[in-house]
This record gives structure tokens, sequence and C-alpha cells, in this order.
């Protein structure tokens, strides 16, 4: 699914040349008038930083595909029309593309995860909130999906799979803070050690959840039943 927000980052860069038109035919010439030159067509030329979000709007469409685990910068620059060079006017490379929707994937969530603390006292409210969200993204953004679980990030720069597991560190951390506050409210003796389990497990269903969806084709549901098994998690 292509991403509904604008994506992070503007980068200018100029459209492909146009190509001219073909002349018209003597016939088409008012007899007696002067012959004008044609008239070329115009292209709109895309404003700063569209071709850019462009690009990664058209990579992550070219992602939720079957069988698009691996997705080639000839393949992308053909999907959009353009030559490869035209890619590298806004991307130093390839990995750089992909960090770009990897930026995306953390400020969308990260920013509804951070409304959710500031917004939600319960602290078990908060935890079932922040893995229905990191779940929902995926489930709106397949293509999305497939970087978040490294699917597609295989033959790529190793910084890109360190990125995304800081992202997963990242909502266990936050998982974690919810948790003790739960376990303490519970009475429990050991808080800490309680919520670096819960958190360390739910993190793992997490990501199970997002891998079977991508793995199935997109066909099974990150948020199935989702309400349940929160339910046995946090009970």
């Amino acid at each position: 699914m292509t991403p509904s927000s604008d994506l992070p980052a503007s980068v200018s860069g100029d459209s492909d040349e146009d190509a001219s038109a073909p002349p018209l035919p003597d016939e088409a010439i008012v007899p007696g008038a002067a012959r004008q030159p044609p008239t070329l067509p115009t292209r709109k030329r895309p404003r700063p930083g569209e071709r850019r979000v462009q690009i990664l709007e058209t990579l992550a469409t070219m992602l939720q595909e079957p069988g698009a685990e691996r997705v080639t910068t000839a393949a992308l620059a053909a999907k959009l029309d353009v030559s490869e060079a035209a890619l590298y006017r806004h991307f130093a490379s390839k990995a750089q593309m992909f960090e770009g929707l990897i930026e995306f994937i953390e400020q969308s969530v990260f920013t509804l995860v951070n409304q959710i603390v500031e917004r939600e006292a319960d602290a078990g409210a908060q935890v079932q909130r922040v893995l229905a969200v990191l779940l929902q993204f995926g489930e709106k953004n397949p293509g999305m999906t497939r970087v978040m679980v490294g699917d597609a990030l295989v033959f790529e720069n190793d910084r890109l799979t360190a990125r995304m597991n800081q992202f997963f560190e990242r909502i266990e951390s936050q998982l974690r803070q919810s948790l003790r506050q739960l376990a303490e409210g519970k009475g429990s003796n050991t808080p800490t050690v309680d919520a670096n389990a819960q958190a360390s497990a739910l993190t793992a269903f997490a990501i199970g959840r997002l891998q079977r969806f991508a793995r199935s084709g997109f066909k099974k549901s990150p948020t199935e039943h989702l309400d349940v098994a929160l339910r046995l998690f946090t009970a």
C-alpha cells in the first residue's frame, strides 16, 4: 500500500527531458497560412521533493507485490518511466531509498506511540494500544511490513537491518516502561523482572504477527483476534 502521508526529507531535482512531438502532416496546415513550428507537449515539472516522495511511494508499492522481496533500481526506474540515473539525482544509493522508508515507519509509528503515552493514563491500556498501532500500521502498509521484518533488507546494507532492530528495541523499551507501572500497580515484588519478561514476549509476538502477514502474501491479518491475544499476555 502506498504511504498515505508525506515521506520525510525533500530533495529537489529535475524531471526527465521531454521527447519532441512528431511534426504535423502537410494536410493539417491551412493553405496559404505561414507554416508554424509544431507545438511541443509540455510535461509538468514536479515541485521540489515531489519526485523523491514519488520514488519512495513507488518502492513501497512494489514491495507489496508477490515475490517482490527484492526490488532492483532498474525495475524501480522502469516503473517510474525514468532512467536509473534519474533516481540517483534524488538518492545517493539504494540503501538511502530504504532509509527513507524506515524514516517514514519510525515517524508514523512513534508519533502515535507518543500520543498514546501522553493521553492514556492506564498502563495496561497503553500496552494494548501501542501494540495495536504497530500491527495496524503494518496491515495498512504491506510493503512497509516487508521492510519492518527484514525480508526486503536481506540483500541490502547491514545498517538497514540494524536500524529496524533499533526500531523494535524502542517499541520493547516503551512496553517495558508501561508494564513496569502495571506490575507495580498489581503489587508485584519484582516489577522490573516481570516487565522485562512481558515486554520481550509481546515484542516477539508483534514481530511474529508481522512476519506471518508478509509471508502469507498479506492474507493473514496481523490484527486477527488481537484483543484476545493481548488479554492473555497482559492478564
